[in-house]
């Protein structure tokens, strides 16, 4: 036997002894056997799995509640913005339209007075009738 890197427990290559022929090839088959998990450490990683997954449900609800509430508010500031344009228009229109109580007045006959005040005159034949039901011929505002 060849010695060989220190050890004597080699076989001799068939290359050395050069009267066989190679016939066959030694191979080497490495098998693998998958090992399964234990069932405490699968529900745990299940139970992790689940966990995470219901917090992330969890922030996914509650940014789906805080969206809507964002946006009810931004309709509702959209609203607010029409609706005092709407009274503005209005005010305007108000002015306008005090302006011109004086002219509609005095084509209607109404005349103004001349003392300050509040002052309601009512004709004769009615003011009859307003005495006797207990209300005043005029009313005075000073």
């Amino acid at each position: 036997m060849a010695y060989t890197r220190g050890n004597l427990a080699v076989k001799e290559k068939t290359q050395e002894r050069g009267y066989q022929s190679e016939r066959y090839r030694e191979t080497t088959k490495v098998v693998t056997r998958k090992s399964s998990l234990p069932v405490r450490e699968k529900l745990l990683y299940m139970f992790t799995i689940m966990f995470c997954v219901a917090v992330m449900g969890g922030l996914l609800w509650q940014n789906g509640n805080l969206y809507s509430i964002k946006r009810d508010m931004y309709n509702l500031n959209s609203e607010m913005q029409k609706l005092n344009a709407e009274m503005n228009e209005l005010t305007i229109q108000k002015e306008k339209l005090e302006e011109r109580i004086p002219e509609e007045a005095a084509k209607l006959g109404y005349t103004a007075s001349d003392e300050e005040g509040f002052h309601v005159q009512i004709s004769a034949e009615n003011g009859s009738k307003a005495a006797n039901s207990g209300d005043a011929a005029k009313i005075a505002r000073k």
